[in-house]
């Protein structure tokens, strides 16, 4: 659905919870830049999520680890120059949240102030975490929380894998969830979660779930907006649907400009002053 965003009501952590209250379903789609924010903000959707997934996709990290604040605080602002309606969501990268809640709450702060952001996005449980939650949400800073396959932990976890297959693991999720909300935290995104587990976090807490390969029974789900439409095309997990097949339509474009170019019917007439 095509809305437009010139005099569209802005979404707040209000709408967020009363949606998962109604039982109506959230939609939250990545973007890094104002132009792609613009689209995807103009589309509908209730959230936008500036990743650090900007790491793997525009830098070519193998892992979103390298990704730093100054990236992160750069991407945000850009994307808020496209962004007037949806919430605004930023990631914080690897080490700017964890080793003090002092330094948390500075860095948050730094992507509220510079990029523009609605709210941020950390990864985990921990003790630390669930510090720098209390301390980021008690400045008044809104926080969504990430758990099941945490990127930033892709190491300890032994790679992109499905979490929470266990009784153990399954009842851990529940509770990390429970210390999520307990600490602030206005949602919680899962992601690579069996279904039924999925299922029974959303149940467990008040706070909206936001699914990613975590099943059908979140409070909504994201989905990076290159894999869905298809740029991405190399990317190809289970839990990925795409509508759109743009990377071949840019190769495509590409190669027939470079083929006008070279037999000289690039620019005519009709395209030189």
């Amino acid at each position: 659905m095509s809305t437009g965003n010139g005099d569209a009501v802005r979404v707040t952590l209000r709408d967020f919870q009363e949606r998962k209250e109604r039982r109506e379903k959230l939609v939250v789609v990545t973007a890094y830049d104002s132009l792609f924010g613009k689209l995807v903000d103009e589309s509908g959707v209730d959230a936008v999520l500036v990743g650090d997934s900007v790491g793997n996709l525009l830098a070519g990290y193998d892992t979103t680890l390298p990704v730093t604040l100054d990236q992160m605080v750069y991407h945000a602002r850009a994307t808020r120059a496209g962004v007037k309606r949806a919430l605004l969501i930023v990631d914080m990268p690897f080490l700017t949240y964890q080793v003090s809640p002092q330094r948390a709450l500075l860095n948050c702060g730094r992507v509220m102030a510079e990029g523009g952001a609605d709210a941020v996005k950390l990864e985990g449980a921990s003790d630390s975490v669930l510090a720098a939650v209390r301390a980021v949400t008690g400045a008044g800073i809104p926080v969504m929380g990430h758990l099941g396959f945490t990127p930033q932990s892709v190491n300890t976890l032994g790679g992109t894998r499905v979490q929470a297959r266990d009784d153990i693991g399954a009842r851990k999720i529940v509770e990390d969830a429970k210390k999520l909300e307990a600490a602030g935290a206005f949602s919680i995104v899962l992601e690579l979660v069996p279904a039924k587990v999925a299922a029974n976090v959303t149940k467990a807490v008040r706070i909206p779930t936001i699914g990613i390969g975590a099943g059908a029974q979140c409070s909504g789900q994201v989905l990076v907006l290159h894999d869905l439409l298809g740029l991405n095309d190399g990317f190809n997990p289970k839990f990925l649907k795409r509508y759109a097949s743009m990377a071949a339509e840019v190769r495509d474009a590409v190669s027939r400009f470079a083929e006008d170019v070279r037999d000289g019917n690039y620019p005519d007439d009709d395209h030189s002053f």
